[in-house]
């Protein structure tokens, strides 16, 4: 594998309160890193005001971790790319338990 494996995860119909709270989506972040054996180097979240959601960043010897979530619509997307192989984290349970998630669409692509 040249350069890497990415997957882009959608979850839909999620609890709202869930999607803006903070210390719930890190915790969703460390869970992933950690499940997947990835190494964080930096991170960075943002919280936008009101009804908003929260916007976090994973920069990690592997590559990235990202989510955005959107309350007003229930819905949180997520990005991991990562430049050596390993198994996915298991996002379907993850972001169910979580955020609460009914449905949760995961796209894997190979990265050349």
């Amino acid at each position: 594998m040249q350069g890497g494996i990415e997957w882009l995860v959608d979850a839909r119909q999620c609890a709202a309160e869930r999607l803006r709270d903070r210390e719930g989506i890190v915790e969703l972040l460390d869970q992933i890193v950690g499940d997947m054996g990835l190494h964080v180097v930096t991170s960075a979240v943002h919280v936008f005001g009101g009804a908003g959601g929260i916007t976090a960043m994973y920069l990690l010897s592997e590559s990235h971790l990202t989510i955005h979530t959107f309350p007003e619509t229930g819905t949180a997307t997520l990005n991991a790319y990562c430049c050596t192989p390993r198994p996915p984290a298991r996002w379907q349970a993850l972001l169910g338990e979580r955020l609460g998630a009914r449905e949760v669409i995961v796209r894997e692509v190979q990265r050349a």
